[in-house]
Parts: structure tokens; sequence; C-alpha cells
């Protein structure tokens, strides 16, 4: 094979490893970029295991990337939250590997260190062993064996627990939008948890709470404030959310904002994230 199919054949994986280490889908389209131009240049003939070092060059870019991108967080403007990925709502199987993580899920993986978010997400989930992650990492197996061990311990600390399926989530986010859309608060208070929490990404750059909501009382009348001043020509689409049931929002067609929940087992909402932040926004497309 070329060293451009190879590189075609392994893209996904490169983007998956990138977007979980960045929580940023543009910022990991660069590194898989700046991955090819170093691909390109070497004799891939004499690359024994083109995945691994393809995801060798990807990892330690990214590490490099997440450094940076840390300092340009501790300036965020109000709660940060990951860059989604929507896709249409029927995606099924075709959706991306990358899309499987949740918002929640990489939220959890920014409180790690670029160094243990690297080994955790080349260990659980592209499963590479500890001696070709201790190769690509240019540490020990010893070494990389406790800082696996400890970001594990860490996620599996803070990880959300308890989720509903895939068709609860959908029922769910579905009813608590009809009911906020219909101004329902007695409904809105069922569907909410006694202790959700609210948090919305705008940046600084456009309107958004700067802080975290907490409460089915305060989160219900907030939504409903928001709601008495509608969008011009505004829209709700369902979409995939991270692979997960979510809804895009928009107005006069273009992305307004994006919305995940976290449904517990018992069918309420623990969490709601909104991201509103345009810069988040420029790679949804409305599907048709």
């Amino acid at each position: 094979m070329s060293a451009l199919e190879l590189f075609e054949e392994h893209r996904p994986v490169l983007f998956g490893i990138a977007y979980r280490m960045l929580s940023s889908a543009a910022d990991a389209e660069d590194i898989v970029q700046d991955a090819w131009l170093k691909w390109s240049a070497v004799d891939v003939d004499a690359v024994e295991h083109p995945r691994a070092y393809l995801c060798r060059i990807v990892t330690n870019l990214a590490i490099n990337r997440a450094q940076s991108a840390a300092v340009r967080r501790e300036s965020y403007v109000g709660p940060w939250l990951p860059e989604p990925l929507v896709t249409a709502p029927d995606a099924g199987a075709g959706v991306e590997q990358a899309e499987a993580v949740s918002l929640a899920m990489l939220v959890v993986l920014e409180a790690l260190s670029p160094l243990e978010r690297a080994v955790f997400v080349l260990k659980e989930v592209f499963g590479f062993g500890h001696p070709e992650i201790a190769g690509m990492l240019e540490r020990s197996e010893a070494s990389v064996r406790q800082v696996a061990s400890r970001a594990r311990r860490h996620v599996q600390a803070r990880r959300p627990r308890y989720d509903a399926p895939a068709d609860v989530r959908r029922k769910v986010t579905d009813e608590f939008l009809a009911a906020c859309l219909g101004g329902d608060l007695n409904r809105m208070m069922a569907l909410l948890a006694p202790d959700v929490t609210v948090w919305t990404d705008g940046g600084g750059k456009i309107r958004a709470a700067l802080r975290p909501l907490f409460g089915a009382d305060k989160v219900s009348r907030w939504i409903l404030g928001v709601l008495s001043t509608p969008l011009p020509a505004a829209g709700a689409h369902r979409v995939l959310v991270n692979g997960l049931p979510g809804h895009l929002f928009t107005s006069g067609a273009q992305p307004d904002s994006v919305a995940c929940c976290d449904v517990t087992e018992d069918g309420t909402i623990s969490a709601i994230r909104l991201i509103r932040n345009p810069d988040k926004l420029l790679r949804v497309r409305l599907a048709g």
C-alpha cells in the first residue's frame, strides 16, 4: 500500500485519538494533518507496524497541543465544554469512532494530565498494550503502568453512572423539550432530577449562563426565561451528539446551540450541557 493509502486506512483511529485527547474536532483535524506531513516524509516500507507508528505521531502531537490548550482555558469565559460531534439521528453504525465518547466522558478526561489522558485513551479505548504505549511515549513500561492505573482510578471515580439506554434517553429528552417549548413547568420538574446541573458554554461570544445552574426549580425557570425570548425562525432538530441522543437548535437556518442530556436509569435528567460558542458549532450542518 502507498503512504496515502495506509494513512487513509488509519485516519478514523488517528482522529479518534486526537479528539479524545483535545475535546476539539478542529484541533483533532489539525493534528491529523500535521501527522500526515510527518508520515509523508517517512520511508513507509521500513515501518513494520504502520498503525502503531501513526498513533505514536498523533499522540505526541496531541500531548503538546493539550498543554497549550490547558493554558488557554484558564482565561475561558464561563463554563467550558467540549466541541460536539453532531450527526443525523439515524447515523447508526456510520457514526465516527470518536463519536462513541460522550460529552460527559470528555469532561472527565479533561481532569487528567495530558500524559494520563494519552495513556488512558491508548490503553482503554484503542487497546494498545503497556509495552507499546511505553515505546510510543518513550517511557518505561513500569512508569506507563503506574500512569494507567492512576488515570483509570480517576476516571472510574468520576465517570457518569447508571446511564439510561439510548431509546430511553431519546424518549426523555424529546419529552423534556416538548415540555420546555410548551411552558409546562410541572412536567419539566418531573423529568429533572432534584440535583440536576446545567452547563452552558458561550465562550464569552454569545449569551450564556456564566456559572453552572443547580436544582430542578432553578433550571426549569431559567430555561423558561430563555425561551420567553424566541429566536428568529428558530427550529429544534433531533440529532446525535457524540453518538448519543440530543438536539440541535437553529436560528435563521444557522446552528445556534447543541444540547445533550445525561439521563439516569429512572428516566430523569441529571445533567444538561448546552453548547452555544459559535466557534464550536462551525462543523455542524443540518441534515438534508
